[in-house]
């Protein structure tokens, strides 16, 4: 049996909906539009279009991106990979867990040891990548946080979230700072290069 360690003391309520997340400020400064996100249903391609994109950047990058288990033709899980190698759980059908997206137990443990130090630049000129921001990720304080940091900062992000979920989900696409690609099966081949289009405007002129 998976089991995903849950710290002492934790007291958060068991679903996303009614976490109390980070309060999200606005200011004129956010008037730029330097964070990327896409979004759509899932298996339409996302986390491939991210990966395209990510080939062809001529800077680095930094962040984690998320890949779906399969256990014959049925979804077990998803699996939690950084840029830089290190990889984890992030929902399995066979973890353990106070926190559930359907039938999947969250892991907040990986989520705050591989996903948040993930996101967090080591130099101005990274890409930060976030893949994704979803309710399963939302269930940490920590990776919202983290998440805030990462779009406030003057490094570009580019990044998938969800369709629907929770109130900081639906604000972080509401943000002035933010433009929203959505990804299907008719775009999805021509999309990266539109994405790409937007990130090199964002790292040559400082806006999409």
């Amino acid at each position: 049996m998976i089991t995903a360690t849950i710290r002492r003391g934790d007291r958060s309520p068991l679903h996303a909906d009614k976490i109390v997340y980070p309060t999200i400020r606005k200011s004129r400064s956010q008037m730029l539009i330097k964070n990327i996100f896409l979004t759509g249903p899932p298996s339409v391609g996302k986390t491939t279009l991210i990966k395209k994109v990510v080939a062809g950047l001529s800077r680095r990058a930094t962040g984690f991106y998320t890949e779906e288990l399969r256990k014959g033709d049925k979804r077990a899980g998803f699996l939690m990979k950084t840029l830089d190698g290190k990889e984890g759980l992030l929902g399995h059908e066979g973890i353990e867990s106070l926190f559930h997206v359907r039938r999947y137990g969250v892991s907040i443990e990986n989520i705050e040891a591989i996903a948040v130090p993930a996101i967090v630049p080591r130099s101005a000129d990274e890409v930060i990548i976030i893949d994704e921001i979803g309710k399963m990720e939302c269930f940490s304080r920590a990776f919202c946080e983290a998440a805030l940091k990462a779009l406030n900062c003057p490094n570009a992000v580019l990044g998938t979230v969800a369709v629907g979920g929770t109130d900081f989900i639906r604000e972080i696409k509401e943000r002035e700072d933010v433009k929203i690609r959505e990804v299907t099966l008719l775009n999805r081949d021509t999309l990266p290069r539109v994405v790409m289009s937007d990130l090199e405007a964002i790292l040559t002129h400082g806006t999409a």
